[in-house]
């Protein structure tokens, strides 16, 4: 067997979650690689709207096999949050979720360290989600981190008590005040410890390497997006992790022969929460139309996103990192109303067209627009292909001449039956 990749293709935002959520019933494991509560996976059904943050989209198909990899971060406190929502909706989420023993642990000072990096930047703010999440990886590449199997250690309080010391001197060094947060903070991830241990914790590269040898097909889903990957986003406005497919191999522990199809998720739009260049960005009615059509404000933070024209470039250059067989075009319904449709084909830098992301995000970059006919149709009520408008499928070719890469899933709406699969 395989192992199917899931993952953004922009900044992330992108509806992976729904997706997931769409295509799980053809998997028998769904399995997170990367990222920790800084991603905001939405899904909706039954009218009802839920968001993960750390747990696998998988979730909610009680016969499926959910896993959080190696390559996550996991903070007790929102992993409880999390567990006992799904729990008040009549999920037994300790049936079909795993928790790998290498993934690492977000301490409470983590999450102040997070704050006092961000205030120090100043006008150079990375717009972190202020969860932790870098401080995290940061210790996890020092080598100083706590994991999950720490949990199951007799050593486990010295190790936290030492790196919440250690914590608290660089926090000192910034002069920043955490006296009055950080007892009930150190309480409260404690206590949430007694729901994380109710999780069996396993070897996730021994039981994922398993599945597929017993032939059990595996879905593996990322979290943010490619144009955030550390290696090949726009640094240093990036997340903390490998978001792109290679990703899933370090973040799950298999070898790249496993690799099978890599859908890739890129709204008919482009949407970026925190700081950072984003070249298509809107900053008039139009930008203002799609945030709230399409209701862009963040998951995990509830901040407005900042919205623009698609971007071809930075896609082409997703599809080409990735390896992308298939893409899924999200939030179609949002576009549907507009007489006409910009997407960015090229880029202006230093008078130069080039269809090349710049490495350096300081560089000017001004976009170069292609006009494509818009639809008016409203198309949330459609089931197949056929019934869309023709506009609207002269977009959807548009974008895999650019790409040379098929568009098999279209979502025209919130929910998981809002879904058209081309093939």
């Amino acid at each position: 067997m395989k192992i199917d990749i899931l993952l953004g293709l922009q900044w992330g935002d992108e509806g992976k979650g729904k997706v997931v959520d769409v295509l799980t019933s053809r998997y028998d494991v769904i399995a997170r690689f990367q990222g920790g509560p800084n991603a905001g996976h939405s899904l909706e059904f039954n009218g009802i709207r839920h968001v993960l943050h750390i747990i696998p989209s998988g979730i909610f198909h009680k016969e499926k096999m959910n896993v959080i990899g190696n390559g996550v971060v996991i903070d007790p406190v929102i992993f409880e949050e999390e567990i006992l929502a799904l729990e008040k909706m009549g999920c037994k989420p300790t049936e079909n979720l795993r928790i790998s023993k290498r993934a690492h642990l977000i301490l409470p000072t983590h999450r102040l360290l997070d704050a006092a990096y961000e205030s120090k930047k100043g006008d150079r703010k990375i717009g972190s989600t202020l969860k932790g999440i870098g401080p995290t990886y940061t210790d996890k590449t020092a080598r100083t981190g706590l994991r999950i199997c720490d949990l199951e250690s007799p050593a486990f309080e010295s190790k936290y008590r030492q790196l919440i010391k250690a914590h608290k001197e660089i926090l000192d060094q910034y002069h920043f005040d955490y006296s009055d947060k950080l007892p009930e903070m150190d309480r409260q991830w404690r206590a949430s410890l007694a729901k994380l241990r109710q999780f069996p914790f396993i070897d996730g590269e021994y039981e994922i390497h398993d599945a597929l040898q017993q032939g059990r097909s595996v879905l593996a889903e990322g979290a943010q997006g490619t144009m955030l990957d550390l290696e090949f986003g726009a640094y240093p406005f990036v997340t903390s992790s490998n978001t792109i497919a290679a990703g899933a191999f370090t973040g799950l522990g298999l070898d790249p022969h496993f690799a099978g199809r890599v859908f890739g998720i890129v709204k008919a739009y482009c949407t970026r929460v925190g700081s950072g260049p984003f070249p298509t960005e809107l900053f008039d009615e139009t930008g203002q139309r799609l945030r709230e059509l399409g209701f862009e404000y963040g998951a995990t933070t509830g901040r407005p996103r900042r919205c623009g024209w698609l971007d071809l470039v930075a896609l082409k250059y997703a599809v080409m990192v990735n390896g992308v067989t298939d893409i899924a075009l999200t939030k179609a319904d949002v576009m549907s109303g507009f007489d006409t449709i910009n997407v960015c084909t090229a880029y202006r830098v230093n008078g130069e067209l080039t269809d090349h992301v710049p490495t350096d995000p300081d560089i000017p970059v001004e976009p170069v627009y292609t006009t494509l006919p818009g639809w008016k149709e409203d198309i949330s009520k459609c089931t197949h292909y056929d019934e869309l408008p023709e506009s609207f499928k002269a977009y959807i070719r548009y974008i895999e001449e650019q790409t040379h890469t098929t568009v098999s899933i279209v979502s025209v709406g919130p929910d998981r039956n809002a879904t058209i699969f081309r093939n």
